[in-house]
């Protein structure tokens, strides 16, 4: 983004070290901007442990770090799949900082992983709930604060290559993710009037703690060594590496700026060439 005058911006899922809303948050931190870290800030029950979520603490050493890399910083705990506390993000935003004007769902669940004639109901409900439900919930109250400022706004989805191609063991992450480009289309056409861009982000396999895991179990399951899978996913990309938490990060900045302002219901690919469709 450009080094205007600051705006505002809340980052769903953005309280776990090393994850990419950790690296959304740095990056609008270092050209000056509020920003809102957020995350569940503790865990509920076996579907959202502790080692999954961000917790209060870990999102005050984030907000922390933002400010010292420039940008003023608030916290606010919600889960996403609550209207209300989601509501209340928002809310707390604008209190904050007197306005909005990005809003990031980032929040997701990658890790609830099963082959889909075993997968159970609540597996499937926790991924769906969080990763599309959360998104609306998101790209609801934003657009409600967005068009009552009338000066428009940005709304970004952090999809996944799993929005465009499949992949086993992850029939609900990849239709949640499918699914969110779509949310992403429709309300682009509802809020363009408004001065409103909606774009997804499509990244491929970035090694997060969460991509970590990733790896892991689908070496596991394919029957590779871990090394082996890791150099399977190299030659698969023409640019020759998996993504950075940084590359979003970048990309996010960019549909953030008044350089895409002509950009509205995309799927952006950010996948070294991974993904081209």
């Amino acid at each position: 983004m450009e080094k205007l005058a600051p705006k505002t911006v809340i980052v769903t899922g953005s309280g776990r070290p090393l994850g990419i809303g950790e690296a959304i948050i740095y990056r609008f931190a270092e050209e000056g901007h509020n920003v809102v870290v957020s995350d569940l800030g503790q865990s509920q029950g076996p579907d959202f442990p502790a080692d999954a979520i961000g917790s209060t603490q870990e999102m005050e050493v984030i907000a922390a770090e933002a400010r010292r890399r420039g940008g003023q910083a608030i916290v606010v705990p919600c889960d996403v799949r609550q209207a209300g506390q989601v509501e209340n993000l928002v809310a707390q935003a604008v209190a904050a900082f007197g306005g909005l004007d990005v809003f990031v769902n980032n929040a997701g669940v990658g890790y609830l992983m099963q082959l889909v004639t075993e997968m159970d109901e609540d597996k499937w409900d926790a991924v769906l709930d969080v990763n599309l439900k959360g998104a609306f919930l998101g790209t609801k109250y934003a657009a409600r604060q967005l068009v009552a400022q009338g000066r428009g706004g940005r709304i970004i989805n952090i999809a996944s290559q799993a929005a465009k191609s499949g992949f086993p063991f992850a029939a609900a992450y990849t239709s949640s993710k499918h699914g969110l480009v779509g949310l992403t289309r429709a309300t682009a056409i509802e809020l363009g009037k408004h001065g409103i861009t909606v774009n997804a982000l499509c990244p491929n396999h970035i090694t997060t703690g969460l991509g970590d895991w990733q790896n892991k179990f689908f070496s596991e399951k394919l029957g590779l060594t871990h090394a082996q899978y890791l150099d399977r996913m190299r030659a698969n990309i023409p640019l020759g590496r998996p993504g950075l938490v940084e590359d979003i990060a970048k990309a996010c900045a960019f549909l953030a700026s008044d350089q895409a302002a002509y950009i509205t219901g995309e799927a952006m690919n950010v996948s070294g060439g991974e993904e081209m469709h």
